[in-house]
């Protein structure tokens, strides 16, 4: 009994001394954790800071670009990725799940908003083993409306991610110009092409952060600690473009594809006094929120490619032979065939045989190259005129703001290279240096930088912080000398003798300008015959003080038996200076103009003081509602023109108007206003919609109009197109 004792004590002994080394041990330890704060050389603190410290990126927006009367051309807008929760451990109330419960009934509900079959979405939401999921292209750039509704169907664990997303609000509106911009590898949106590209450090704005403390679920903690450090937004830039001129280019450009189904057509608007480009096109083109038709062409045309200019190169050699009094526009000359050396090959004019004994000045209205060559050659000598093409800038960039501009090429090394530069063969330029020289022969010599930026204004100050003014980069003749070049360009448009004639003319106005047919190259080798040439014009009006210039490009329009070629360029030219020059409100000669009419603001107006305002101009009120005063309207506010559609809408029940003959535009006003999700295809005008007429408006639904153009409602038998009859002296050579 006493041994059993005995032993009984010795044991107790042990325990107590193991568990007291056990005391001592973890003593020891929670002493060196609190000295130390660390754990097997891990921060204690840092690891509780990661653990429920959350740190949230306030996402910049990258800046706004405009017009130059601060209409949106491009802008960051809201849109949301829709994502399912499908661990179960992120519920911890039953009665108010956070995870996905009823996989079937969230796929049929979900498969209402989102593009994609109910199978394929039940079949995401069973994986195993995940998270998170999200649903593809079908879950992204969810519009508010959209994630509104599918919230208030109360589906658990369904969550949105927000995020900002490139809208381009008008469609195809110089692409080429503006450019577009893409999420890179790390999620940050870049500038791909145009302004995006060329400005894309400024439009870029800085992220800010947001740390807070959270419970284990990452929920923010009543009282608990935060931290934010606001997001620095990207720069707003406003371009010299105006919306107006820009939908005249587009619109042009669009009857020039339809009609004559060309490679390629170029279209440039410019301010002489300023040097601003007021629009700026070119088909093929493409449509920068979808990217769709980029394929066919990544350059902006009138910037980025040199090209043969053809006899548009004319008004040029002319300036500089004025200039030096070497030519007198009355003195005559041998017209056909020219050889400026003995051996040199012969040049010819664009006839073949020429028209005998003529002066230098039907010389210029008949595009003879004979003529030019002669100028070159014998009156103002090779190295004289030399000077002059650098004097005009051409061989080097003009220094517009637009990526990846090219130089061109003067090619001047041979007697007979010098003489086809001079009509506009076998030297390359570029359209802009084209409009960059033609402004000092419309500014009486002041030669101006094209430009496209207007100015810069920070948004997170409200301040501009560059200003763009005219910028003179040389004066290669004088006042007088660009007069005289003004005065018998308007021959080659007025004269019966003139290639322009009858093809360029504008009622009430006096046009001055040189047409142009370059041959081109295509595997290194030149194409002749048919219309196998970039048929061109480069004009100004009012003649007499050009208010704007416009150049126009075409290759290789489709025309009846291969001929009539500049017939496509005339459309565009005539459309595009005629609309500019009247929303600018310049003066037609010896008539009075009516101005374009200023909309007012007029919401909060009765419906019929409204629709009077409208009608002032000759627009078309289109009234939504039955309510008697606006409270909406589109066009906001500035210069109509008349036959434009002005939206009013009222209070009470809105109907959907019928939409057949109405163009893109015009639909797009009433998609903006009523926030409809307008869906398109084809191209032209309205020949049927989804949404019957007179259906009620509602915020949200799906409008989907088709779209024919002009030929295609020709096929149908909707028109007759009028035949066009060719003009003589179509093809000038050069």
């Amino acid at each position: 009994m006493i041994r059993k004792q005995r032993n009984m004590n010795v044991g107790a002994a042990l325990i107590f001394v193991l568990f007291g080394l056990l005391f001592f041990v973890l003593l020891f330890r929670f002493v060196s954790i609190q000295v130390s704060g660390e754990v097997s050389g891990q921060p204690l603190v840092a690891k509780a800071q990661q653990k429920y410290f959350r740190s949230n990126v306030l996402e910049a927006k990258r800046g706004g670009i405009y017009d130059r009367n601060g209409e949106v051309i491009a802008e960051d807008t809201t849109s949301y990725t829709l994502i399912a929760i499908l661990d179960e451990k992120m519920t911890v109330n039953k009665k108010n799940p956070n995870h996905v419960v009823d996989k079937k009934k969230t796929a049929h509900e979900l498969a209402k908003y989102i593009d994609m079959e109910e199978d394929e979405i039940y079949r995401i939401l069973s994986k195993e083993g995940l998270f998170q999921v999200e649903f593809g292209s079908a879950g992204k750039d969810l519009s508010f409306d959209t994630k509104q509704k599918i919230e208030a169907l109360n589906l658990p664990g369904i969550k949105f991610r927000r995020e900002l997303k490139r809208f381009y609000p008008n469609g195809i509106f110089a692409p080429h110009v503006i450019g577009f911009s893409e999420k890179d590898a790390e999620g940050k949106q870049t500038g791909r092409l145009g302004i995006e590209k060329q400005l894309n450090d400024l439009l870029t704005g800085k992220n800010g952060k947001w740390d807070y403390q959270s419970d284990r679920w990452g929920y923010l903690l009543a009282g608990g600690k935060e931290n934010s450090k606001p997001a620095q937004h990207g720069m707003d830039v406003y371009l010299t473009i105006d919306k107006k001129i820009q939908t005249f280019v587009e619109d042009a450009l669009n009857q020039v594809a339809e009609q004559y189904n060309p490679k390629k057509a170029i279209a440039i608007v410019v301010d002489p006094h300023t040097g601003k480009i007021l629009g700026m096109g070119q088909r093929p083109t493409f449509e920068p929120a979808t990217r769709k038709g980029i394929d066919k062409t990544w350059h902006n045309e009138a910037v980025e490619i040199s090209f043969e200019p053809g006899s548009t190169m004319k008004v040029f050699t002319l300036a500089a032979a004025l200039e030096e009094n070497a030519v007198n526009l009355n003195d005559t000359f041998e017209s056909g065939t020219y050889k400026v050396t003995e051996n040199s090959r012969a040049i010819r004019d664009h006839n073949r045989k020429g028209w005998g004994t003529i002066s230098y000045l039907e010389g210029l209205q008949r595009s003879s190259n004979v003529a030019f060559a002669k100028i070159v050659a014998e009156k103002l000598g090779f190295e004289t005129y030399r000077e002059y093409l650098t004097k005009f800038g051409f061989g080097k960039p003009t220094g517009i703001e637009l990526p990846n501009e090219a130089s061109g090429k003067i090619v001047y090394n041979y007697p007979l290279e010098k003489i086809t530069t001079a009509y506009g063969q076998g030297t390359a330029i570029t359209p802009i240096q084209q409009i960059q020289a033609m402004t000092a022969i419309a500014g009486d010599g002041t030669m101006l930088k094209p430009q496209i930026i207007e100015k810069i204004v920070d948004p997170n100050t409200g301040k501009t912080i560059k200003k763009t003014e005219p910028e003179v980069v040389g004066n290669p003749i004088s006042e007088e000398t660009a007069r005289k070049v003004r005065e018998a360009l308007k021959t080659v448009v007025s004269s019966p003798k003139g290639t322009g004639y009858g093809k360029y003319n504008i009622e009430g106005y006096e046009v001055a300008g040189k047409t142009g047919t370059a041959n081109f190259t295509e595997n290194g080798v030149y194409l002749h015959g048919g219309n196998n040439y970039i048929f061109s014009f480069l004009g100004m009006a009012p003649a007499d003080d050009p208010e704007l210039i416009v150049y126009v490009a075409v290759q290789q329009p489709e025309t009846e038996n291969n001929v009539g070629g500049s017939n496509s360029v005339s459309l565009a030219f005539k459309l595009i200076m005629q609309n500019s020059l009247q929303y600018l409100n310049i003066k037609p000669s010896g008539q009075e103009v009516k101005k374009p009419y200023e909309l007012p603001d007029l919401t909060g107006k009765t419906l019929g003081d409204a629709v009077r305002e409208a009608e002032k101009a000759g627009s078309e009120a289109i009234v939504l509602g039955n309510g008697k005063t606006v409270i909406k309207q589109m066009p906001e506010h500035g210069p109509v023109l008349a036959g434009e559609k002005v939206i009013l809408i009222t209070d009470g029940v809105r109907r959907l108007p019928d939409l057949t003959g109405w163009s893109l535009r015009d639909v797009m006003k009433i998609a903006a206003l009523e926030k409809l999700e307008l869906k398109t295809t084809g191209k032209g005008y309205v020949t049927n919609q989804n949404l019957k007429p007179g259906t009620i408006i509602k915020e949200g639904d799906i409008l989907q109009v088709d779209l024919k153009t002009y030929g295609e409602r020709t096929t149908d038998g909707h028109e007759d197109k009028q035949k066009e009859e060719d003009i003589a002296n179509d093809s000038e050579g050069g």
